[in-house]
């Protein structure tokens, strides 16, 4: 059995046990996310073997008093060959670290990974009663704000201003089609008079969910717009939408602009 020790928050947690999963699935081995055995309720994966709190609470003393081994992959770009080896002898361990990756494996299972990680059911049906029945063409946008600020020295920290200039690029790629514009993100602050009055022409939508709802509303988008972020990468796997990662709010935004999960999860910042 492999326990994987995430890090980082729900979608970062997401992508590094898909890795590990798809890992496993090649090589005949089962896997269990320590995360998702105590936290975030919201998905399928909960109802899966292993992944609950008495499991997490033994592998993690376990782990910590020498008694399961642990396998690091902290340091990008390392050869892990060796640790490779003892994740395929060793009967119980433990795996961390960010660069635990398999780009080619996790999109051979990658089908797999997205049933794991359903939405529950109530987190569906609240989403479709916001969502309603589809009028208009839908574009989500993720505002990430918080942590932002000092990720990459504030690279990716965007003001209200910049977002609504991408939207408002958005709006005139797409003419005179009735567009709705979902918008979501980690700020309690975002001035949402100033994107409806900059935004007229739409219905702009500020749902106030829980992460996971938040992710299953932008997963029913048709595109979507944010930072670049594993929570809108994440969004854009479920149903393989176009999605724009904002790496300078000032550039032009086209047709082409849009990039999707398939390549972009190997470009993570």
């Amino acid at each position: 059995m492999i326990f994987v020790r995430d890090k980082g928050r729900l979608c970062n947690n997401i992508l590094q046990y898909g890795h590990v999963y798809a890992w496993g699935r090649e090589h005949h081995r089962q896997t269990m996310s320590m995360r998702f055995a105590y936290k975030y309720p919201w998905f399928h994966i909960r109802e899966t073997r292993y992944h609950h709190f008495l499991v997490y609470v033994f592998v993690k003393y376990a782990a910590k008093l020498g008694f399961i081994p642990v396998v690091n992959f902290d340091e990008e770009g390392k050869d892990y060959s060796q640790e490779e080896q003892r994740m395929s002898n060793s009967r119980m361990l433990v795996v961390s670290g960010w660069y635990a990756r398999w780009y080619d494996l996790f999109l051979k299972y990658k089908s797999e990974i997205l049933q794991l990680f359903a939405f529950n059911e109530n987190v569906e049906q609240k989403i479709a009663g916001i969502l309603g029945a589809k009028k208009a063409l839908r574009l989500g946008v993720h505002v990430r704000r918080g942590d932002y600020a000092s990720f990459m020295d504030g690279r990716f920290l965007y003001s209200d201003e910049q977002y609504v200039h991408v939207i408002q690029m958005f709006l005139s790629l797409h003419g005179e089609r009735n567009i709705e514009v979902y918008v979501c993100g980690n700020d309690p602050h975002l001035d949402k008079d100033y994107y409806r009055e900059q935004l007229p022409r739409c219905r702009v939508m500020f749902p106030h969910g829980h992460p996971a709802e938040d992710l299953c509303l932008l997963s029913h988008c048709d595109y979507l717009i944010g930072a670049p972020s594993t929570f809108s990468l994440v969004a854009a796997m479920y149903r393989d939408l176009p999605l724009y990662w904002i790496e300078n709010p000032d550039a032009e935004l086209t047709s082409g602009s849009f990039r999707y999960f398939d390549d972009l999860f190997r470009h993570i910042h």
